[in-house]
């Protein structure tokens, strides 16, 4: 028997649109096999025909709050198979009463979340026929906090040590334009790095050929100088005044960049290919069965 453990779970709720327990019950009872666990919730009714592996939940929409007196924020995402579904009102609706849940008990983690949230869910995808998954929050505190989100698909949170709520979502809107994968470049990992250079040797290799080591080696470390500046956020010229970098903008208003949080709608969630015309094929054919 395969360990049930809790990624295989979280991959059979997306396929299913099922909650936790349930799918947690389905696969014990098929020994961990996801497809098996898949078929026997089928045939027992528990999930619509539709509900297969195609159905993921890549969509959907990013939400924040902001306390009153700037000090704390959370930022959420909840997903649907379709951008069309994020922009009702039912699905709007649910959005609203989870982060305002997550807000008013202070969670850091999702988990607790899913659950006492599972049965608004389990009805919002009976309604809509889709399946809807609350995905990740975070939740932050400190001096000063802004936001900025960018319609529904992007949304960030900016940490000050000093400054105000109106420069917090000023360096939150250059985020959202921007994305900056670190803060400085000290907190960029050598693996990162490593990367990097591997990338730039790939794609040079005709450029580099036959040149000195050394060369080769200052080469590399223009490019990785570049690297660390572009994915750097206090690093980048701030996207309303190019002249300025992001961490000198702070700075001139007695403020320190401490973090930030970026989420875009479907980041690292793999979608399937989709053949619109064999869809609508097979369609057609089943309602000539």
């Amino acid at each position: 028997m395969a360990e049930i453990t809790a990624a295989l779970v979280k991959e059979l709720r997306e396929r299913t649109g099922q909650g936790m327990m349930d799918c947690k019950k389905a696969l014990t009872a098929a020994g961990g096999d996801i497809e098996k666990a898949i078929d026997d919730m089928r045939a027992a009714g528990a999930i619509k025909a539709a509900k297969k592996a195609g159905n993921i939940a890549a969509e959907g929409s990013i939400a924040v709050k902001v306390a009153d007196d700037n000090k704390a924020a959370v930022i959420l995402e909840v997903n649907s198979q379709t951008d069309f579904l994020a922009l009702q009102d039912d699905f709007k609706g649910f959005v609203a009463d989870s982060l305002e849940q997550a807000f008013a008990e202070q969670l850091t983690d999702v988990a607790p979340l899913i659950a006492s949230r599972e049965s608004a869910r389990e009805a919002l995808v009976a309604k809509c026929g889709e399946n809807v998954n609350i995905r990740r929050l975070t939740r932050v505190e400190g001096d000063v906090v802004g936001s900025y989100l960018h319609g529904h698909r992007i949304g960030v949170l900016v940490v000050l040590k000093g400054g105000n709520a109106e420069l917090a979502r000023e360096i939150a809107m250059h985020v959202a334009a921007s994305n900056p994968q670190f803060l400085s470049s000290a907190e960029v990992s050598e693996e990162a790095v490593a990367k990097e250079k591997e990338i730039f040797l790939a794609l040079n290799a005709d450029k580099i050929a036959g040149k000195p080591e050394n060369i080769v080696e200052n080469m590399v470390k223009g490019r990785i100088s570049k690297f660390l500046a572009e994915a750097s956020l206090i690093e980048q010229p701030f996207v309303k005044n190019p002249d300025v970098k992001v961490g000198e903008l702070a700075k001139q208003a007695g403020a320190e960049i401490v973090s930030f949080v970026r989420y875009e709608v479907g980041e690292g969630i793999e979608k399937a290919e989709v053949d619109f015309a064999a869809e609508v094929a097979a369609q057609v054919a089943a309602t000539q069965q």
